[in-house]
């Protein structure tokens, strides 16, 4: 038995039936123990790696309320529904580790890197029409490995010799036990990915794939973690003044949430009806107020006093336009603090689909990147960085523009929270800033004994820790376990 449970080779990648983002044949037709021929193939893999980056486990909705509820946008109404773990941090390496990001991911992985392992095969052959696939294949795993460094490892700027974890790009025999890298060692398999995949992309939008523009978009995103604020905002500004995407007018903004694959997305995973479709276990399910589309919506989060002070800044802010009110609302204290982006509307209204939680997700948007740009030109050039935030500031069209002279990291930090809301993106933002967390336990009055009020990074529980189910597999990585677990 492999020591590392979740690196077990598998005989076929594509168990997930075919995403309807294509017309082509099922996922499951491929067979990865004979390996791919065709490009044809290459794109049947291709959808099944996006199809399992839509787990629960994954961005499907645990990923994404990791960034919010850990963050301090988001508290729990109630304790004891589901995930109010990540809110209150109450991880151990026994129990409530949270393993499914570990496990769930590095199978994701394991599909990329045996589609990739079969395409340098094809082409030492002499094979051709695969390069597409194998710059989508390079920029995912990418993507992924970025994700696992965020949550197990250290923020690049703190330790780049600290654990981050494993890098496995081949697909592994059942005897490997691969163990912890470093931080360091993330970041330069990341970019390294990256720069080969981009010359491989076209730059036509992608529906629900990788594209130049979407590889470059997470290039900026990891340069902006690394503080390489010159390549961030150069990768940045590279996708603005192409204009194959453009920002949406405030008039358009709210129902931008009931389109799939807008102007503004770049990277967005398609989810489908009995394809990915968690019902009322959805992020749409778990964000919306308790009981709003049946007895099975519980209301599992809701948008800190903290987050609506933010957008309390302009009651004319177009954001309001996806908040509701929540299960603690009242006529005499109306409080809007139910999020339906991922419902498509306020009134359910999906994104054109047969279920309104069947709503697609959106990984990364343009809005992210010209707040990128905000913040990289900041440093440097303070004019340029209020243009970029006012671009996406005007959205709360009663609050002054920023100048050179007024703007800020912290007016973009609070535009990030304003605009990203719901997105994963707010504990990643204060961890890699090195700013305090404090969480609002008091709008139910709670007691947390696993976690302080505030926190910063210093506090042991930011990163998560190797589950013991892992440890117990592979001996190794208990030496290797996260401190204080």
């Amino acid at each position: 038995m492999n020591k590392l449970k979740i690196f077990l080779p598998m005989l076929a990648l594509g168990w997930f039936s075919c995403s309807k983002q294509l017309d082509v044949q099922s996922t499951n037709q491929v067979d990865a123990s004979t390996s791919i021929k065709t490009p044809a193939d290459a794109q049947i893999m291709i959808n099944g790696i996006i199809r399992s980056m839509s787990s629960s486990d994954y961005y499907g909705r645990n990923f994404v309320l990791y960034g919010d509820a850990k963050g301090g946008d988001l508290t729990i109404a109630s304790q004891g529904r589901g995930n109010d773990g990540l809110y209150t941090f109450n991880h151990s390496a026994s129990s409530g580790s949270y393993s499914g990001y570990w496990s769930q991911i590095y199978f994701s992985l394991l599909q990329v890197n045996n589609l990739l392992q079969n395409i340098d095969k094809l082409e030492a052959a002499g094979a051709t029409g695969f390069g597409s696939y194998k710059g989508q294949a390079l920029t995912l795993r990418a993507i992924m490995y970025f994700d696992l460094v965020r949550l197990y490892g250290k923020p690049y700027d703190v330790d780049k010799t600290a654990y981050g974890v494993p890098n496995v790009t081949t697909p592994l025999t059942s005897s490997a036990q691969p163990l912890r890298n470093t931080v360091n060692d993330n970041y330069t398999q990341i970019m390294n990915d990256l720069k080969a995949a981009a010359p491989l992309l076209g730059k036509a939008k992608a529906n629900g794939f990788i594209n130049y523009y979407g590889n470059i978009a997470m290039q900026a995103r990891v340069y902006l973690y690394m503080k390489d604020y010159a390549n961030a905002l150069k990768f940045s500004e590279e996708i603005i003044t192409s204009n194959v995407y453009s920002l949406y007018s405030n008039a358009a903004w709210v129902d931008s949430w009931k389109t799939q694959f807008g102007s503004e997305s770049i990277f967005e995973i398609g989810v489908y009806p009995l394809e990915g479709d968690l019902g009322a276990t959805s992020l749409g399910g778990y964000l919306r107020k308790k009981g709003d589309g049946g007895s099975t919506i519980l209301g599992w989060f809701i948008a800190s006093d903290y987050y609506l002070n933010r957008l309390k800044q302009d009651a004319a802010d177009v954001r309001w336009g996806v908040m509701n009110d929540d299960e603690i609302s009242t006529t005499a204290n109306p409080r809007k603090g139910a999020l339906y982006k991922y419902s498509g509307s306020t009134t359910l209204a999906g994104d054109g689909k047969a279920t309104s939680t069947a709503v697609n997700i959106k990984v990364i948007r343009l809005s992210e990147i010209y707040l990128i740009a905000a913040e990289a030109a900041l440093p440097t050039d303070a004019p340029k960085a209020a243009t970029y935030l006012n671009a996406i500031r005007k959205r709360s069209p009663n609050l002054l523009p920023a100048t050179g002279l007024t703007v800020t990291l912290d007016m973009i930090l609070d535009e990030r929270s304003k605009e990203l809301f719901g997105e994963g993106q707010r504990f990643f933002d204060m961890i890699r800033l090195n700013k305090s967390i404090t969480f609002n336990d008091d709008i139910i009055g709670i007691s947390v004994p696993t976690r302080p009020k505030t926190i910063d990074r210093t506090f042991f529980k930011t990163l998560l820790p190797i589950s013991q189910t892992e440890i117990n597999a592979n001996p190794a990585l208990g030496g290797q376990q996260n401190t204080g677990y």
